[in-house]
């Protein structure tokens, strides 16, 4: 018999993609499979690392402020405040839904390609200078300890016998 882990959903009720999925899976008496390319996603928390928060903060108060002595009517004030609000609301999921899809597939695409150059063409050229400056430092050592070690030596046994003093005279 294979061992297979069951997949632990995030929250009870598990989530759009696999719902219930060790209870369902139990209730089949079926094993399931933890699938790396269908993780599952966390849809009330969708920055976890914080990568937005400077966008994501951005209200009315950022964008638009009356300073004291110059307010106009109260009415204005709250409508642009709805308006502003409202408006960013809809324009970002209309952007989102127009857009959301194309940019993702565009997004994974330059990250596939990034990854692939990375990996097959990057590191194995790092590594093999690696390996090729490593026969060359070599070569080079030898020649320093061969030529310029004796010569500075030298030079260094010849200046070893001069002998300075300094007397202040007053």
């Amino acid at each position: 018999s294979q061992d297979f882990q069951y997949t632990e959903p995030i929250r009870e009720q598990g989530n759009i993609y696999k719902p219930n999925n060790k209870m369902m899976a139990d209730e089949l008496g079926e094993k399931a499979v933890r699938d790396v390319h269908t993780k599952e996603i966390d849809l009330v928390n969708r920055d976890p690392k914080h990568l937005n928060d400077d966008v994501v903060k951005i209200d009315f108060e950022d964008v638009i402020a009356e300073p004291e002595g110059t307010h106009s009517f109260d009415g204005i004030w709250k409508a642009s405040f709805t308006t502003f609000t409202v408006a960013k609301y809809w324009f970002y999921r209309l952007l989102s839904a127009l857009f959301g899809i194309p940019m993702a597939l565009i997004w994974g695409i330059y990250f596939a390609i990034l990854s692939f150059l990375h990996i097959w063409v990057v590191v194995p050229c790092i590594r093999s200078y690696l390996i090729e400056i490593q026969c060359i430092s070599r070569v080079y050592s030898i020649c320093i300890h061969t030529f310029c070690d004796p010569l500075f030596e030298a030079i260094g046994k010849v200046f070893s016998s001069i002998r300075a003093t300094v007397r202040k005279e007053i």
